[in-house]
């Protein structure tokens, strides 16, 4: 069970980081950010998050081989190279203590342009908070049906 509902208690606050979401899926593809929100999730152990970008991956089509390989993005040849990107920096950004090394940010700058560069980390910065905020207070997702 969930230990409290932030959205009640800090009503502002995360009005003012959906409305950043909002604002980052006019700028970025929608499959992109949720590759980039899977990873992260992944990586922060956020369940909820997991569930909900994996979930949101399928319906927008996305094969499930490929939504099951975003864990193991290095090994496979099913991501184009700004998902790789964007992958690679979602891991670097997301453990932030040994900062994004030059070649993973010059992969970056090769097929993003700046604008999109910038968009690409609020998102990981984004979804990082939602992971912390999942994570903290055991937000779970529903449960399997049938």
């Amino acid at each position: 069970m969930s230990r409290i509902r932030v959205g009640e208690h800090a009503p502002e606050g995360y009005q003012a980081v959906i409305d950043l979401d909002k604002v980052l899926h006019k700028r970025l593809d929608h499959v992109l950010i949720d590759f980039i929100k899977l990873r992260a999730s992944q990586l922060n152990g956020c369940a909820f998050c997991v569930d909900s970008h994996a979930s949101d991956l399928e319906k927008a089509g996305v094969p499930s081989r490929k939504i099951y390989a975003v864990s193991a993005w290095h090994e496979t040849d099913f991501f184009t190279p700004r998902e790789r990107a964007a992958l690679a920096m979602t891991e670097q950004v997301t453990h932030i203590s040994s900062g994004v090394d030059d070649a993973t940010w010059q992969e970056a700058a090769g097929v993003f342009s700046e604008a999109e560069l910038a968009d690409v980390i609020l998102v990981i910065g984004t979804i990082n908070l939602w992971n912390r905020i999942g994570v903290s207070t055991h937000l779970a997702p529903p449960p399997l049906e049938g």
